[in-house]
């Protein structure tokens, strides 16, 4: 049986990490480094860090913090943000990141999923699905959230796996901050649509959410940020509960030497 994960995201803009409440709201948290010192010590399955502002300020991934940061991180690390070509990609990649997270430019230019899966594989690519309820059901949005795509979740994670998506990283952009609970509606329409992982994020709280989105949204991993940022609560102690009630988790002894998957 497949492990599930428990994944941390940072959300990095303009110097630090932020955290916000629906996309928006933004708090400082801190800066990289250190977070992910923290994070290694705390048996972590992998780490996401998205740079939230590069896409709406039009500009290139920041390949020389991602090259400074990678070599303290002992997991898997995806970086998303600004992202537009292929080129970029390979920039990433070159500095650190085990997989790329994309959003906006592939809702336009949805050919740059099976770009990437050619090059590096499909286990790279990671299609991050931010998505609001509307009065007409669900919603993708992209630009952070700022911008509708009339494009439905489950058609649109069905057409990101169709073009070689390796894995789908989904956020209820209501949910976001509040620490209330994923979107179990969402979560579970989108796993049972596609056969490729599903990381169900936005909302996470508490141990029970992320049992709840593993268990009964059928998630293959859980994302959080809030709950490791603003509570006492850690990823070790979330895998522990999640082991007790019967979910399958990866445990690892933590290393001194970068983990790599490529």
């Amino acid at each position: 049986m497949l492990k599930r994960r428990v994944i941390p995201v940072m959300l990095w803009k303009d110097i630090g990490l932020v955290k916000g409440v629906g996309f928006d709201s933004w708090r400082r948290t801190g800066t990289i480094l250190p977070q992910i010192r923290v994070y290694n010590l705390r048996c972590v399955d992998e780490l996401i860090l998205l740079d939230i502002g590069a896409t709406a300020e039009g500009r290139e991934p920041d390949y020389e913090t991602i090259r400074d940061v990678a070599p303290e991180c002992f997991v898997p690390l995806t970086v998303g943000g600004g992202i537009r070509t292929l080129e970029q990609v390979g920039r990433l990649l070159l500095a650190g990141a085990d997989k790329i997270s994309i959003n906006s430019e592939v809702y336009s230019n949805p050919g740059l999923i099976t770009a990437i899966a050619r090059r590096y594989g499909s286990q790279c690519v990671v299609v991050s699905v931010d998505v609001r309820r509307t009065a007409d059901g669900y919603e993708c949005f992209r630009h952070s959230g700022s911008l509708a795509t009339g494009i439905g979740p489950v058609e649109w994670a069905i057409e990101a796996e169709r073009r070689g998506a390796g894995e789908l990283l989904l956020t209820s952009i209501e949910r976001d901050g509040t620490m209330t609970g994923y979107d179990l509606e969402l979560v579970k329409a989108v796993s049972d649509a596609v056969r490729i992982p599903v990381i169900a994020g936005g909302g996470a709280g508490t141990f029970e959410h992320l049992h709840d989105a593993l268990v009964c949204g059928g998630a293959s991993a859980v994302a959080a940020s809030s709950m490791f940022h603003f509570t006492q609560q850690t990823p070790l102690e979330a895998k522990e509960y999640l082991a007790a009630r019967g979910v399958p988790v990866r445990r690892f002894a933590v290393s001194g030497e970068r983990r790599t998957n490529r």
